[in-house]
């Protein structure tokens, strides 16, 4: 296998790592809570699920955007340096916010507020190899995070308060934060980090954490507008439908979040659009492939999967399998824009991700819940059209323009 296949390998198995990691930590807190302590460990998983994201878009784009290569060691530890000191910072106030509410909640919060650093660095590390073009580093560190956690919580007793689950899942970061750091060691020796891009007006990741803003915001908006006029079971369709590509997501975050490091090795503007446009089609048709083997599940499999969900979610495949069809055509369109003009982005995301929602409630009030997903697959063409329209009318002289992202 040739360096860019095993590259392109590992970052798969390591978003696929990150991802199962995620799962496995929420099914094994909900075995071992009550109701109650779930409800709270569930909200402290959500507010570190959106603090992983600001993360992500602040730091972690712009590090695997970064094209000098000179450059590559002093970006990865000030990155780290900023996730560090950002995430401290942010630890203080979610501890206050804990000591301040009552009961299990506030523990559970001040347990996140004491582990915030550990967690957010060592995923953080992941980026930093991306960009390093070692992802099989970040994939050894983040198979030992999967490993931790899943022993930690398996020890845990039946009944244990979600402070207790917040700690533990926290500290058994531990392992893999060293071992990364380890890893990591021999590129950064002797750089110097410096926090002052991050903190300067016009900071390229200012613009992505917006675009993460209104992305997962008018997601948001969506179920909770459709959850206005629809019946709990129209929108516990729709959500089945959705995670039953759950492996497709793998995929697209692998590319949003690695895609820019191997892309960006391409030459000039022609090369970057031809290998991404090999990256969407290659996407697209397996997003259409498994639409059509769910689709040709036989009932008594599909209710293995989703219970009782299965005969609603089961019609509502076709619209979601031609949605995430259009998703790898736009996922890809995207990462050109990333690549060669990175500011090209945010217009298109805040729109197009508006119009879903809009899309989404007409079609619903046009034609039930099948309408609503066949809204979403529209809204996901017209994004993916407008962005390869965008990419097309982008001059060649963009691919040529040297890459400091960590600043605009």
């Amino acid at each position: 296998m040739s360096r860019r296949g095993l590259a392109a390998v590992s970052s798969v198995l390591d978003q696929a790592a990150s991802s199962a990691t995620n799962i496995l930590v929420l099914v094994l807190a909900a075995r071992l809570s009550s109701a109650s302590g779930f409800a709270d460990f569930s909200m402290v998983y959500v507010t570190f699920s959106v603090l992983l994201g600001l993360n992500m878009a602040y730091v972690g784009q712009t590090v695997v955007l970064e094209k000098g290569e000179d450059r590559l060691g002093a970006v990865c530890r000030s990155g780290l340096a900023f996730t560090a000191a950002a995430s401290a910072a942010g630890g203080v106030l979610l501890a206050v916010v804990g000591l301040v509410v009552p009961g299990a909640g506030g523990r559970a919060f001040l347990a996140l507020g004491l582990v915030l650093p550990l967690v957010l660095v060592q995923d953080g590390l992941r980026y930093c190899f991306s960009a390093l073009r070692t992802p099989e580093r970040a994939l050894a560190a983040d198979a030992l995070r999967l490993v931790c956690v899943v022993a930690a919580l398996l020890l845990q007793p039946e009944g244990a308060s979600a402070g207790r689950l917040v700690l533990v899942w926290g500290i058994s970061a531990l392992p893999a934060l060293a071992l990364g750091l380890a890893l990591l060691r021999p590129y950064v020796r002797g750089s110097a980090a410096d926090l002052r891009p991050y903190l300067r007006r016009g900071h390229l990741g200012q613009r992505f954490v917006v675009e993460f803003a209104v992305g997962n915001g008018s997601s948001q908006l969506a179920v909770l507008g459709l959850g206005l006029f629809a019946t709990p079971l129209a929108v516990g369709a729709l959500r089945g439908a959705t995670t039953l590509f759950g492996p497709l997501n793998v995929l697209f975050n692998s590319a949003n979040a690695f895609g820019p490091p191997v892309v960006g090795r391409a030459s000039g503007k022609r090369g970057v659009v031809r290998l991404t446009a090999a990256m969407g089609g290659a996407l697209a048709l397996l997003g259409a492939g498994w639409g059509a083997v769910l689709y040709a599940l036989p009932g008594r499999l599909g209710r293995q999967l989703l219970g009782d969900t299965w005969a609603a979610a089961s019609a509502l495949l076709p619209a979601t399998g031609a949605q995430y069809a259009v998703m790898g055509l736009g996922t890809c369109a995207l990462l050109t824009l990333r690549v060669l003009n990175p500011k090209a982005t945010l217009s298109l995301q805040v729109v197009f991700s508006l119009l879903s929602v809009a899309l989404l409630l007409g079609g619903y009030a046009l034609a039930g819940v099948a309408g609503a997903a066949w809204g979403l697959a529209a809204g996901s063409a017209l994004k993916a059209g407008a962005a390869w329209l965008r990419v097309s009318r982008l001059p060649a002289s963009r691919a040529r323009e040297s890459g400091v992202t960590t600043a605009a």
